[in-house]
């Protein structure tokens, strides 16, 4: 049993008023966050504990968000096993492609733990900082034991798209074009991604997380078939070694533009919720999921950027759909970096509302 609103519902349970966080609550639109980045690197600032904490611990101490999820980005594991990755300014993340057998090679998946365990170091510390009633005052965090601390990874296919392209795209071609025209090929990538980040998530686990989530932010790219293969199969398999090794531990997913396809990713991957994108309309998705699963969204994040009284009203449409139900209120995207800090705290005020 837990006091903590967010695993309260993602063990099931209907909360009213629901409970809130965002995804890239700790981010550019914050001006404490903009002050670290001038800093360091972004992967300096994702591998030193100090500079990780800090950020993740940003908006908790602004908002008191009900979920901390860790500073941190899906493209860590590929750079862990190997694959060189750098950060451009206007241009996103830079990998060296992935084509052939012979680049698949050269990854070690057996350095991962080494290479991430700065990361583990950061939850470690997240967690007794967020759990320590003592500190609470002194860190300017609110409620003390209130908020969990979520891990996350991306899905075995949504990192594939990266390390395939090089890079991000509209459509990664490249990469669902070796999915077909390599099948061999594609498949042995995501088995390799799919043991290696069940394993940084039972890694996470063990460092403190309370919950974890998996972002496959490219799976509305396919078609069924595809979608089967390479989306609900690898997340299905993340989510068995997770259980087998951390039972009861929420696991979140998060298919984006799945459409209806969401309802067999649910059921397949037994996630304990189903994290929907702004497309999504929600009543629908509720009738089609079991209501013991939780339902993760979905305000769209242009709204959040508009503010004023349009939020508030989508606001309540949005809590108002799920009451009865376990909900986590949620964006259907991420925080965009345009959006006035003063949004966020008028958007947690009225989904706070009783």
């Amino acid at each position: 049993m837990t006091d903590k609103p967010l695993l309260r519902v993602l063990s099931g349970e209907p909360i009213w008023p629901p409970p809130i966080w965002l995804m890239r609550q700790a981010g550019r639109y914050l001006p404490e966050f903009r002050a670290l980045r001038a800093q360091a690197d972004f992967l300096t600032r994702c591998t030193t504990p100090d500079i990780a904490t800090e950020i993740t611990l940003q908006p908790i101490r602004r908002y008191a968000m009900d979920g901390a999820i860790l500073f941190s980005d899906i493209l860590i594991l590929p750079w862990a096993m190997g694959q060189s990755l750098r950060f451009v300014d206007q241009v996103g993340p830079v990998l060296e492609p992935i084509r052939c057998y012979a680049d698949l090679q050269r990854l070690r998946p057996e350095r991962v733990a080494e290479v991430t365990a700065p990361i583990m170091e950061t939850i470690g510390r997240l967690r007794r900082l967020l759990d320590a009633p003592a500190d609470q005052a002194s860190l300017g965090l609110g409620r003390a034991g209130a908020t969990t601390l979520i891990g996350f990874a991306g899905s075995p296919f949504t990192v594939a798209c990266y390390m395939v392209e090089g890079g991000g795209s509209k459509e990664f071609a490249a990469t669902r074009t070796m999915a077909y025209a390599e099948p061999a090929l594609f498949d042995r990538l995501i088995d390799l991604l799919t043991q290696a980040t069940a394993r940084m998530l039972c890694d996470q686990i063990t460092a403190g997380a309370e919950a974890v989530m998996l972002f496959d932010s490219w799976a509305g790219l396919l078609p069924p078939p595809q979608f089967e293969r390479h989306v609900i199969q690898p997340n299905r398999l993340i989510v068995e070694e997770i259980r087998r090794h951390h039972p009861g531990v929420p696991v979140v997913g998060f298919p984006r533009l799945g459409g209806w396809l969401v309802e067999r990713y649910a059921a397949v991957t037994a996630v304990d919720a189903l994290a929907l994108d702004t497309a999504t309309e929600l009543d629908v998705v509720a009738g089609l999921v079991p209501p013991t699963v939780a339902l993760q969204g979905n305000l769209d994040p242009l709204c959040l950027l508009a503010g004023g009284d349009g939020l508030v009203r989508e606001a309540g449409r949005i809590r108002d759909a799920l009451r009865g139900r376990p909900h986590v209120f949620n964006l259907g995207h991420g925080v965009l970096p345009q959006t006035p800090p003063e949004h966020v705290a008028a958007l947690v005020e009225a989904v706070r509302r009783p």
